[in-house]
């Protein structure tokens, strides 16, 4: 008996996925899809040929088909072609994801952030953080350098996403210093999760003991110091926040971490936003570390929402297998060492260093089935702890030095 084809098993993993897609819209995102991780890129030219290797028909028929699955329905051509509504995947594509979740791992680390596309474009996206990497589930393009404020662009992105996420799971939502706003504090406190957002030096502090504020940078004025405790944080009326300050300068870091949150102190921990930094590992896999997106000739923002649909769907089918395979590896062959072997006196630290990303890995591993002919291989998530110290600062200067809201990743 032969195997099942493993791209009509694509098709209709997806189909489950997306059950609101009509059938020809969710085939056209399996190939989307299914081409980018056979390509490693989402160009177009380079999907569509390996796709018609696979499939074996012509490149330029299946060309016209990839390309107008980004249009918008009167671009189309015939009377009853539809467009894909980007906004109504997003319940979908997290629901799908927290389906390969372990019940038993109740906690979600969600970022916000801003990436760019040369002059053209920006795209706020939400992500998922996991082993190192980032998963887009929500997102929004705009053109670069176009006037309007971008809070009603996170609201509604956050507000999408409130519904799929069980109401028993730890929620922790964390942004960088050039995003953080009181109304985004508030809004994700609103949604019962739970905001971990870091705020600049610059601005005072007062513990809820005490009368006076401070200034907030004499807190940990010093690297080795570290503090945590309810505060109000800012002294002008219209800005205080009632919160919880996690405050850390580690040894070797060029300055330090203030983050607030509604946690209390003995519940949160300021080391839990170095996974932050992981949502710059994810542009880097969207760009020129895996699907080549900063190489694309769109301009037109609706367009770039639907390919970044499509990569997203990759993105999760590679990162769950990847992550799979990552954590079935030996975390450490220390411990057959004996116990005066040098490698345990010059460790420098007890995690073990993930020499390839789940990204790649996953790639490696779909790729690698498929030229065996075992078939279609997917994945389930299978989370990490969370940090509870400071990686080597000299391999993670990034998320710790001052950096623009808009920084291009990778």
């Amino acid at each position: 008996m032969s195997a099942p084809d493993p791209l009509s098993e694509w098709s209709q993993t997806v189909s489950t996925a997306f059950p609101h897609l009509s059938r020809p819209q969710a085939r056209v995102l399996a190939l989307w899809s299914y081409g980018m991780v056979l390509a490693k890129a989402c160009g177009i030219t380079l999907v569509a040929a390996a796709l018609a290797l696979q499939l074996g028909c012509k490149e330029a028929s299946l060309v016209q088909r990839l390309r107008e699955w980004c249009y918008a329905a009167p671009d189309k051509k015939g009377a009853h072609r539809r467009e894909v509504e980007v906004p109504l995947c997003f319940a979908p594509l997290l629901c799908w994801l927290l389906s390969w979740w372990p019940i038993q791992e109740p906690r979600l680390a969600l970022a916000l952030d801003a990436t760019t596309l040369s002059d053209r474009l920006t795209v706020l996206a939400i992500s998922v953080l996991y082993r190192g990497c980032a998963l887009p589930v929500a997102w929004k393009v705009v053109r670069a350098g176009a006037k309007g404020a971008w809070q009603p662009i996170w609201k509604d992105l956050l507000t999408r996403l409130h519904g799929c996420i069980p109401p028993h799971f730890l929620v922790v939502v964390m942004s960088d210093r050039g995003l953080y706003a009181p109304w985004l504090y508030q809004q994700i406190v609103g949604l019962g999760w739970h905001p971990f957002l870091r705020i600049n030096q610059q601005g005072n502090v007062r513990p809820v003991q005490v009368n006076t504020f401070c200034p907030l940078s004499t807190l940990v004025p010093k690297p080795g110091s570290g503090w945590c405790g309810e505060v109000v944080c800012f002294s002008e009326p219209k800005s205080r926040l009632h919160c919880t300050l996690l405050a850390r300068w580690e040894e070797g870091y060029k300055e330090s971490w203030l983050v607030v949150t509604d946690l209390a102190p003995a519940q949160a921990q300021v080391m839990w936003y170095g996974m932050r930094s992981w949502i710059e590992q994810g542009f880097k896999d969207y760009k020129r570390g895996g699907w080549q997106w900063h190489q694309t000739k769109m301009t037109d923002p609706a367009r770039a929402e639907r390919l970044w649909l499509a990569m997203a769907v990759a993105t999760l089918w590679v990162v769950s297998v990847g992550g799979e395979a990552d954590a079935s590896l030996p975390v450490s062959t220390l411990d057959a060492l004996p116990a005066t072997h040098i490698a345990r006196r010059t460790r420098q630290s007890a995690s073990r260093p993930r020499l390839l990303s789940c990204f790649a890995r996953g790639l490696v591993a779909i790729i690698g089935a498929l030229i065996r002919g075992d078939g279609l291989v997917l994945g389930r998530f299978l989370p990490e702890p969370w940090p509870t110290g400071t990686p080597d600062y000299r391999k993670a200067r990034g998320p710790l030095s001052a950096q623009p809201a808009l920084e291009m990743a990778g």
